[in-house]
């Protein structure tokens, strides 16, 4: 294995020279926002909330930051940190913007093909990279003590975003298709039998270090599920069928009766007895593996995402806590995001005051309504409190009058996807035409209008 311990001498060239496309004056752009039509107002979300992962990029490595602070208030350490699996967010959003003009095809491009040489450069281990690494070095970054090795679920959100970029780029030119066969290279390389350890399930960590130290098994229901298809798609190190049934659907008990405000949950959420998860469990599966009309032996998918939205949607019309700003045409959303007690994982029952916008903006979807009248409640009523260089900040209080001027790119990378996938289906259409997820959903028992 390969650390990168240099930086590539055309970086300024790849990087440097794209600024991404002009943007109005705040004050402006505040002028403007009242009288914008539904289209050009996810139009402009899209684009701010898509330059996050182009002008602040992590500049080495062409990837995605794990946090942008506009306050200038950084742990230790961290400006130069990037995330593997917000960065498979980030890829998927830059295809957005080339798809889109946001940025030349030629500039997206050169970006692509410089971060698929690098995906290939760090380490990695038994084919799966790291949840952090240093961008300027290229060195893994432990995400905790036990756990400075490979992160499988990580992987599969990367996973997911480099099938898309080949199926992008696959019947391009030359050099497009160079890109196309550096991110199957890539996707091939992951070794998601060995992360089985022998057994029927599969586990999130593996260490040089520390082995299966960890030791947390991958099971359904919460943002795994990505994991498990794609596992099961690998045409290299595939999973039997049967760890998908006994492990991640915990052999039929990842069925639920469990209702909450009388709307059923249909897959039980990992989750205390009678809560419900937070809403990243709806969208980060479901970036590229389209839910609509997804169902096996065990659950409808679409309906489980939709019922799990409308339970957000509906603590927000109740409002057991009498929070400010809540509302169906208010604020409403709660998943993991900053948060007045620190980073915290918000769902109904765990809920601070606090909402994160992509909670909302990303189930666009799935609520297309409310989420549409959620991002006009932010941008026309609370604007600059919650609007900045990258789009809307990941979360605010109205409570607590609290308003950070912070980003994560886990939370900003669905933003863009899923709009888009509301809009057109761009993202589900790549990773549902790729023939090993064909095949991978058939194995398992996959029933989907997108399977040929």
């Amino acid at each position: 294995m390969h650390i990168f311990h240099y930086i590539f001498p055309f970086t300024l060239l790849v990087l440097g020279s794209c600024s991404g496309p002009t943007h109005r004056d705040d004050t402006e752009q505040k002028k403007d926002t009242i009288t914008l039509s539904d289209d050009s107002l996810l139009t402009l979300i899209q684009k701010q909330t898509f330059q996050y992962f182009w002008e602040g990029a992590e500049p080495n490595s062409g990837l995605a930051r794990e946090r942008i602070h506009i306050d200038g208030e950084y742990p230790e350490n961290d400006q130069n940190v990037i995330t593997i699996g917000g960065s498979g967010f980030g890829i998927m959003a830059l295809l957005v913007g080339i798809e889109n003009g946001y940025v030349s095809v030629a500039e997206g491009q050169k970006r692509l093909a410089h971060i698929v040489e690098y995906l290939g450069r760090i380490e990695r281990f038994q084919g799966a990279w790291s949840h952090w690494y240093f961008g300027d070095t290229g060195k893994p970054k432990a995400f905790s003590q036990n756990d400075d090795g490979g992160d499988l679920v990580e992987t599969a959100f990367m996973a997911q975003a480099l099938i898309c970029v080949r199926e992008y780029y696959k019947d391009g030119n030359t050099d497009q298709q160079q890109i196309a066969e550096k991110a199957d290279q890539l996707w091939k390389g992951i070794n998601w039998d060995f992360y089985r350890n022998g057994k029927d399930v599969l586990f999130w960590h593996w260490s040089p270090k520390y082995a299966w130290g960890m030791n947390h098994a991958i099971q359904g229901y919460d943002e795994g599920l990505i994991t498990y298809i794609l596992a099961a798609s690998s045409p290299t190190h595939p999973i039997p069928a049967s760890t998908y049934h006994k492990g991640w659907a915990r052999s039929g008990e990842i069925k639920s009766s469990l209702t909450k405000y009388d709307i059923p949950t249909i897959v039980k959420h990992n989750a205390k007895s009678g809560e419900v998860g937070p809403l990243f469990w709806q969208h980060y599966s479901y970036l590229g593996l389209n839910p609509k009309g997804l169902q096996d032996q065990y659950a409808n998918y679409w309906d489980a995402a939709v019922n799990h939205t409308k339970i957000n949607i509906e603590h927000a019309k109740q409002n057991p806590k009498q929070y400010a700003g809540y509302g169906a045409d208010k604020g409403w959303g709660w998943t993991a995001s900053y948060s007045v007690k620190g980073y915290q994982a918000h769902h109904p029952d765990n809920d601070h005051g606090v909402v994160s916008p992509t909670a909302a903006l990303s189930s666009i979807p799935y609520t297309p309504n409310e989420s549409i009248s959620f991002a006009r409640y932010l941008h026309e009523q609370l604007s600059d409190k919650v609007w900045g260089k990258y789009g809307f900040y990941d979360a605010y209080s109205e409570t607590e009058n609290w308003f950070p001027q912070r980003y994560l790119a886990i939370d900003q990378g669905p933003i863009v996807v899923m709009i888009e996938n509301y809009r057109s289906g761009f993202l589900w259409n790549l990773f549902m035409n790729a023939t090993e997820i064909q095949d991978g959903l058939k194995k398992l028992g996959f029933e989907s209008p997108h399977l040929k």
